[in-house]
């Protein structure tokens, strides 16, 4: 599968989280071209400030090979990841991050914070954005035009 391939599947997920009414961001984890977890925002429904997808999927992850490390991962996220989402990426270890649509308020990575860049951070990450960030895009500006 390819990189497009795999943001549609974190699309998928973004688009239950509308369903659910929560902001359609969607993640999906992959290992070794295997899906290891799909996950999307869950604050609302959960009350858990921290239950953003990226969160949700690398704790799925984590779960499943039994590790926190996961260097050998690629997350597949639809919206650039908050500073917090960041952090936790950088935590984790996560060899490669891709994601869809720039968050311009409040990117952690390329927009605003720049936390993946970090000279004193101990981990290094690939970071590819753009794919399908128009339709990424589109579908959180749809659901904020409707719910707010």
């Amino acid at each position: 599968m390819t990189d497009t391939d795999y943001m549609k599947l974190a699309l998928l997920e973004a688009k239950q989280a509308a369903a659910e009414g929560e902001i359609p961001i969607g993640a999906v984890l992959v290992c070794r071209g295997a899906v290891l977890a799909a996950a999307h925002n869950r604050r609302e429904n959960d009350h858990d400030p921290t239950a953003h997808a990226e969160i949700l999927a690398l704790r799925r992850g984590a779960e499943r090979l039994g590790r926190w490390r996961l260097t050998e991962c690629t997350l597949y996220v639809t919206i650039e990841p908050c500073a917090m989402c960041a952090g936790a990426i950088m935590n984790a270890r996560i060899g490669r991050l891709v994601y869809g649509a720039a968050d311009v308020r409040a990117g952690g990575v390329d927009s605003f914070f720049h936390i993946c860049e970090g000279a004193v951070m101990n981990h290094r990450l690939a970071v590819c954005s753009g794919i399908l960030a128009e339709e990424c895009s589109r579908l959180v500006d749809e659901f904020f035009l409707t719910h707010r």
